[in-house]
């Protein structure tokens, strides 16, 4: 499956729900997002429907993404139904990691292969202040949780936050020493909440760079520059979309919880899938990756999309 530019599109960004036990500052409003009736989001069964459509069409990964997705019932059932099709190679989520402690064996069990866990401090009490309302330790436990399950490689999503997070670099950093962590530090993109966010807060991965000079080149993970610390067992990855704009390698559509294709992050088109089945449901996920954009236009304001990214899927 190719778009207009002649990339191959390999990758599902599949959203089960809109909710979230937090409410993180640079995602939501304090009050969160209104709960929508149940019929309004897509089933269990139409989003394996929808994950086995897109796998036909060329898709060999998909990422379970939210909200947080552990909020969903009937997670599981769906986790084992996309790993059972044929053509997929990798079952990925990404999760905020305060439900993990109690449900990681459950989830390797069920077939997820890697976990993201989004992890913005180390602070408790800035944990707190971000949240709005989660426990670092929360966290830190369903961590452990999943080193235990045998989840290899677990990548932690960090947000930079100038004049929130970024004395804290060379912290998260260390946490690859004994770990086979990647640390991902992400640029602050501006969409939703963060569209009026003081320029202060949106930080170059450079940042990085100059906190932990000692980094090394590994060359490229994905859209991720990958580095590690001489003698480290994890890595450091820096996710550039601001400054070093990755477009033109893009592999990924989204689906919304909802039942929209959104063929890039930042565009406003959405292409409704609900209802639809078989071929006409594998035509509208190919027409949807046809109009994939060439590329965002952050450099020259903030995200086309209206929806914030906990209705997109992070």
């Amino acid at each position: 499956m190719q778009d207009s530019y002649h990339r191959t599109i390999r990758y599902l960004r599949l959203s089960v729900t809109e909710l979230c036990n937090y409410r993180c500052q640079y995602c939501m409003t304090e009050d969160g997002v209104p709960k929508r009736a149940h019929g309004d989001m897509l089933s269990i069964e139409e989003l394996a429907e929808i994950g086995a459509a897109a796998v036909r069409c060329g898709v060999t990964k998909i990422r379970l993404t939210g909200g947080e997705p552990l909020v969903r019932r009937g997670i599981l059932t769906l986790i084992e139904r996309l790993r059972a099709l044929d053509g997929l190679r990798e079952l990925t989520m990404t999760t905020n990691g305060s439900l993990l402690e109690n449900v990681a064996i459950d989830l390797k069990k069920a077939g997820v292969d890697r976990l993201n866990v989004s992890l913005d401090t180390l602070s408790p009490s800035r944990f707190r202040e971000l949240s709005r309302r989660g426990e670092l330790a929360d966290v830190l436990r369903g961590l452990e949780a999943a080193n235990a399950a045998g989840f290899p490689h677990t990548k932690l999503n960090t947000v930079l936050l100038g004049g929130v997070n970024d004395g804290e670099i060379a912290d998260f950093v260390a946490l690859t020493k004994d770990n086979d962590y990647s640390v991902r530090f992400i640029e602050l993109m501006p969409m939703g909440v963060c569209a009026s966010f003081p320029k202060e807060r949106f930080l170059s991965a450079d940042a990085v760079l100059a906190a932990v000079p000692e980094l090394t080149p590994l060359g490229n993970d994905g859209v991720a520059e990958l580095y590690r610390m001489p003698g480290y067992r994890g890595t450091v990855g820096l996710i550039r979309p601001m400054s070093r704009c990755f477009c033109a390698d893009c592999d990924r559509i989204r689906i919304t919880a909802d039942g929209m294709l959104k063929p890039c992050l930042h565009a406003a088109a959405e292409l409704p899938l609900r209802g639809l089945h078989g071929v006409d449901l594998e035509n509208a996920i190919r027409k949807g990756a046809s109009i994939k954009p060439a590329r965002h236009h952050l450099s020259s304001g903030s995200s086309d999309t209206a929806r914030s990214m906990n209705e997109i899927g992070g």
